[in-house]
């Protein structure tokens, strides 16, 4: 059985690390800490010792129940990500000797692609229907995710000086606190333009977020993802429209046409290059397409 006092102490040191140290989000705390809370229930379910004393069969068995009951192999990659991420935090305390998660892979699942639009898609999405200031609000973040790939957060972080639009450009804070400037586009230019222009009419003064709501307060990442369901509803946008589908279409479209994925990771902000070659899964598809279709040996029997 577990010493459960300390176990919580030591959740609470490492979620106090996450926080000040490794200066993560208050959304991926709570990812690593309902990772651990996972595998801490299946621990005092089956009356098997705590974080200490955890070994890597332990480990193991835990994993194939939660695999039992349909978790995916994704989200198990994830959860003994977070638990390597602990016990390295554990091990550096001198509070265990062991990393029991290192030796341990996830079941294999198959991978997810990015959902993406097409320029098609894209086009009739971002055609503005009109120039009321929810409108031009909500056309000035949907034009900014996807001329610049930003994440949700990073876009609602943002303030008025992080933006230079006679340069074109966009400072935004990172996973990490790691910043990156960024190109704006053009049409992303003109629609952040129309929509500063009337910004003042919710806003305060004294607020330098880009983005606020009707109540002139800073727009929440929640706030942002209702407002493109919506537009994606009234459009009548095959698939749902959410600000991570808009950054994974920058991606795509950016290496199709530019082939450099180090750019394109310097662009989106990720630190490991592996994170950035799911696209090339994406660019292959769309090779593919095109080799299907003009290539007189690699049309499909249904077409002769």
């Amino acid at each position: 059985m577990s010493d459960s006092s300390t176990d919580a102490l030591w959740q609470l040191a490492f979620k106090r690390y996450l926080e000040t140290e490794k200066h993560y989000s208050a959304h991926t705390v709570k990812h690593y800490l309902r990772d651990l809370s996972k595998v801490y229930e299946q621990l005092e379910l089956e009356q098997l010792s705590g974080w200490a004393s955890l070994t890597e069969k332990q480990l193991r068995h835990i994993i194939s129940v939660l695999h039992g009951q349909g978790v995916s192999g994704r989200s198990l990659h994830r959860l003994l990500s977070s638990l390597r991420s602990f016990y390295r935090f554990l091990v550096r305390e001198n509070w265990v000797s062991h990393n029991p998660a290192l030796a341990i892979q996830a079941p294999k699942s198959s991978k997810r692609l990015p959902k993406t639009f097409d320029p098609d898609q894209l086009n009739e999405l971002l055609k503005r229907p009109d120039d009321e200031p929810l409108t031009l609000r909500d056309f000035a973040m949907m034009e900014l995710l996807y001329s610049s790939g930003l994440r949700v957060s990073e876009l609602v972080q943002l303030n008025q000086q992080d933006i230079d639009l006679a340069d074109a450009s966009v400072r935004v804070l990172g996973k990490g606190q790691k910043t990156r400037v960024l190109p704006i586009g053009r049409l992303a230019v003109q629609a952040i333009e129309d929509w500063l222009k009337i910004k003042p009419l919710w806003a305060k003064s004294q607020e330098d977020a880009v983005f606020v709501s009707q109540s002139g307060r800073r727009l929440s990442t929640r706030s942002v993802e209702l407002r493109l369901a919506h537009w994606g509803r009234i459009k009548g946008t095959q698939g749902q429209v959410y600000p991570h589908r808009l950054r994974h279409s920058f991606a795509s479209h950016i290496l199709e046409s530019s082939h450099d994925l180090r750019a394109v990771q310097e662009l989106l902000g990720h630190s490991d290059i592996s994170t950035t070659q799911i696209y090339t899964h994406l660019d292959f598809q769309h090779l593919m397409s095109v080799y299907e279709q003009a290539h007189p040996r690699a049309r499909r029997k249904a077409d002769d």
